[in-house]
């Protein structure tokens, strides 16, 4: 307990940083996840070949490499942001291609026909998706939604080791105060635990709410 109670602001201001990273992260990866699974599926063969490829890129390529990427490339192009504003970004669009594809398969468990009707009713495609199809496919993606959120909030573990505050890196500090890394670790692993569980009974509620009875 020594290694909580003696340092128990520098594991807050790392358990907000995590906090902090995972939701702003997991807001751009459902607006960024939204439209792609929305290209996906739409009439607009150029729209759909770069959903396309935003997922198959983002989905075969290594966190720590997008990292790397992004924390590295875009400044020589100019972007010049705060590490946490880069992290988000890496984070954000890493996940967006996993939140595309649950979308995505949500969207295919509606059946044909719906669109069809709404289609033939005069309704475009935006108002088909909008109105019609997601509403029904949402109620099925919510479980793995939260999964991918709640992998999210692990991976933003990355980010400390590119100077941005967040949980895992306290524990630099920590083993230079000569603190036990074990005990170290063991505080930074509860703080995840907070973290995650907290989601997953966000996205429990939200299942017993509007989710489809099994």
């Amino acid at each position: 307990m020594d290694v909580l109670i003696d340092n128990l602001s520098l594991y807050g201001e790392g358990l907000l940083g995590t906090i902090e990273l995972t939701v702003y992260a997991s807001l751009l990866a459902l607006v960024l996840g939204f439209v792609m699974a929305s290209f996906r599926v739409a009439p607009v063969g150029s729209l759909r070949v770069f959903g396309t490829v935003w997922v198959t890129v983002l989905r075969n390529t290594p966190l720590t490499l997008l990292f790397f990427a992004v924390m590295l490339g875009l400044p020589r192009f100019g972007i010049v942001l705060p590490f946490q504003l880069f992290a988000v970004l890496a984070l954000g669009c890493y996940t967006s291609a996993f939140i595309c594809e649950v979308l995505r398969s949500g969207i295919n468990t509606v059946p044909t026909g719906q669109g069809e009707a709404a289609r033939s009713l005069g309704m475009s495609f935006a108002q088909t998706l909008g109105d019609v199809v997601l509403p029904q496919a949402f109620r099925s993606v919510i479980p793995p939604v939260g999964s991918t959120l709640i992998a999210l909030a692990k991976n933003s573990a990355i980010a400390g080791s590119f100077s941005v505050t967040e949980l895992l890196g306290t524990y630099k500090p920590l083993n230079e105060m000569g603190y036990s890394i074990i005990w170290s670790f063991v505080w930074i692993a509860v703080g995840y635990l907070l973290v995650t569980l907290s989601i997953s009974a966000v996205f429990n509620v939200l299942e017993k709410r509007w989710g489809i009875a099994r």
